[in-house]
């Protein structure tokens, strides 16, 4: 017998999913939370409880395959390892766009002389010295490093030589932007390095956490990885480019949703802790972005479904909404839910809730908590971060203990958003817990943190709700006008009309009268034209109601809970290498290589042989990640233009894609 092991780690919830490959039918699965600091806590809990719950022996599991949603959700809320930016021939313009100082958070730029041009000759020497210089004046808390050089794409040799010197200077990991992606566009490729190097060290953790487990659970199975357009790759792929893994489990989920329903086209709605993900079901397969998968605000240069993903899940921080109506807002920050921070931390939440219960006003910091996420110290904190971080050495406290002055917040946000400590306050979660809808963990914490904040007051002088359970119903109500938004958005974007402004259409009156079926002098009706099928552990809970509204079926599977970690092991390997083809001028055509440009004389010359490396390339990267036989497909876009009744070659990009399923062999 051969069984497969699906792992998916969300922001929540840890998911494991045994299958039988000769069947092709789910035999057991389990969730576990997902821990922190130490991922492989909840990553361990869920394979053994998958496992036992499915009674094989290891040895059977033949392969095993990971996907997760900790890299869209640490873009989404902005989180990752401290790095710096080595720049070389960018001006001041040029790194100022595609959102890359944005993405940079005051991060070190290091700006060097060099790079290249069009045709990958050396625009400028590149002037290793100062990096040198600039290297050792870095403090010590930079976890990694981003290189990008312009037009690296057509000679990568400044890239590869900055990226040698940072290794055997400092020892820590490099993204180079030739390496993530064979696109124009410095600023953006930039972007791209900048968000891989910031990820490495997380999903680096991840991905040891599962392997340590595996081995200390004797399974000996490959270790598979879900990249964002749903296809497999080896783990140390995954280690080298995390960005790749960005979008992961929305696409395992993709999968996963079409082999546990059958449908071809639908909307598929992945609710999790942190984000919604939305995405159109077209022929039972998912629409590629041609843009680059864009997750919050970055648009990147990583090929990934075209995925519509909202910073709105189940544990959403909820806003009082500022002015005199208030209101309330999810996200797109998410917070450990009150119910789950008393479950693990019983005394110092309930005594603080008890507390503010007992006050006529409620407190400033809201009844929330901060928790540290990590096991000893972090290095490279400022001044005040290390204030509030030696605060926190003996565990959680009330935030107004950690914060106690209006100068110190700064400085808990760039802890938060480093990721060393995460935030506990009221969530969708704490409302279903209260309503009754869930029970898997403190409900009656939960029921005290919605009485508290019920009290507080908008900017009318009103209190934002009556009782807990009256804000409880807000909370839940509130989620579904968010995710019907974010279901009318993809529809709009995704529909074959091309509407100009899905977001704005997606709030529009009329569309709003369509949904109420507003029948007047005018009659408006509107629907979603195709189902949806909602997936995550507390779709179940909320998504009813979504149905109801959109007016369309709501599809809801057995095992909608764990279709990540299901889609995880259905997927196959698809490796792509590209490259170009330039001219110069007639009887010059240049070659660009990862080792650097070649000339030939001969048109077809040169692009034979950049199909034989780009093959040899993704053949490579297709057997180092299993698989035996090999299926290429290769594609040509040549541009030409006419003069004077004769064809003149300028370009031709040549793609070259590797695929086929990784061997299922438990002695891989």
């Amino acid at each position: 017998m051969a069984y497969l092991l699906g792992v998916d780690t969300g922001g929540t919830y840890t998911d494991a999913v045994v299958l039988d490959e000769v069947t092709d039918s789910v035999v057991a699965a389990a969730k576990a939370l997902t821990s922190r600091p130490d991922l492989a806590v909840g990553v361990g809990a869920a394979i053994d409880a998958a496992i036992a719950k499915a009674a094989v022996d290891v040895a059977d599991i033949a392969m095993v395959s990971l996907s997760t949603t900790l890299a869209t959700n640490a873009l989404v809320e902005g989180q990752g390892g401290r790095i710096a930016l080595i720049a070389i021939g960018f001006d001041d313009a040029e790194l100022g766009r595609a959102g890359l100082s944005d993405a940079l958070r005051g991060d070190p730029v290091i700006r060097l002389s060099g790079g290249h041009n069009h045709a990958g000759g050396e625009a400028a020497a590149l002037d290793l010295e100062h990096l040198r210089g600039a290297l050792a004046g870095l403090d010590a808390g930079i976890t990694g490093f981003a290189v990008a050089a312009s037009f690296a794409t057509r000679n990568p040799a400044h890239e590869v030589a900055v990226r040698d010197l940072i290794r055997d200077q400092t020892g820590k990991p490099v993204s180079c932007s030739h390496e993530l992606s064979q696109a124009l566009g410095g600023p953006k490729r930039a972007l791209t390095a900048v968000l891989n190097a910031r990820l490495i060290g997380m999903i680096d953790r991840l991905i040891t956490a599962c392997e340590d487990h595996l081995a200390k659970v004797g399974i000996a199975a490959r270790l598979m990885v879900v990249r964002g357009d749903g296809a497999l790759v080896s783990a140390a792929i995954a280690r080298e480019k995390p960005i790749e893994t960005i979008l992961s489990g929305p696409a395992a989920s993709i999968a996963g949703a079409s082999w546990l329903t059958g449908e071809t086209d639908a909307l598929v709605s992945d609710i999790g802790g942190t984000t919604t993900d939305v995405c159109l079901l077209r022929g039972g397969r998912p629409k590629i972005d041609p843009q680059g998968a864009r997750v919050g605000p970055f648009r990147t240069m990583v090929e990934a479904v075209a995925m519509r993903t909202t910073g709105l899940g189940g544990d959403s921080e909820v806003h009082v909404v500022e002015g005199l109506h208030g209101g309330l807002r999810l996200g797109p920050r998410r917070l450990m839910p009150i119910s789950l921070a008393a479950h693990h931390y019983p005394d110092l939440v309930h005594a603080t809730l008890d507390r503010g219960l007992a006050q006529d006003i409620p407190a400033t910091d809201g009844g929330q908590f901060v928790i540290p996420l990590w096991e000893t110290l972090p290095d490279g904190l400022d001044a005040r971060e290390l204030v509030i971080a030696q605060r926190l050495v003996d565990g959680p406290l009330r935030l107004g203990h950690v914060v106690q002055s209006r100068m110190e917040s700064p400085a808990l946000a760039r802890l938060v958003g480093r990721g060393l400590v995460i935030l506990a306050g009221v969530t969708p979660s704490d409302a279903a817990h209260a309503s009754g809808l869930a029970d898997a963990w403190d409900r009656e914490a939960a029921e005290k943190a919605l009485t508290l904040f019920a009290r507080r007051r908008t900017g009318g002088g009103v209190r934002v709700a009556l009782d807990g359970p009256t804000l409880a119903r807000q909370i839940i109500d509130q989620l579904t006008v968010q995710t019907v938004d974010c279901l009318l958005q993809a529809a709009f974007a995704e529909d074959d009309l091309d509407w100009a402004d899905p977001a704005a259409l997606a709030k529009h009156p009329l569309t709003m009268a369509g949904l109420d079926q507003h029948q007047g002098v005018v009659e408006v009706q509107m629907s979603l034209g195709v189902p949806v099928i909602g997936l995550g552990a507390s779709a179940s809970t909320y998504y009813g109601a979504v149905g109801e509204r959109l007016r369309t079926r709501m599809i809801l599977p057995e095992h909608a809970g764990v279709a990540n970690a299901i889609g995880a092991v259905v997927g196959q390997v698809q490796m792509q290498a590209t490259g170009t083809v330039t001219s110069a001028g007639e009887g010059a055509f240049a070659v660009h290589l990862p080792q650097g440009p070649q000339t030939f004389a001969d048109r077809d010359a040169a692009m034979a042989a950049l199909e034989q490396a780009l093959q040899a390339q993704a053949g490579a990267q297709a057997r180092a990640s299993g698989v035996e036989e090999i299926r290429f497909v290769v594609s040509r876009d040549v541009t030409e233009i006419d003069v004077e009744g004769r064809p003149m070659f300028i370009e031709a990009t040549i793609r070259v894609e590797a695929s086929g399923r990784p061997r299922i062999a438990s002695e891989a």
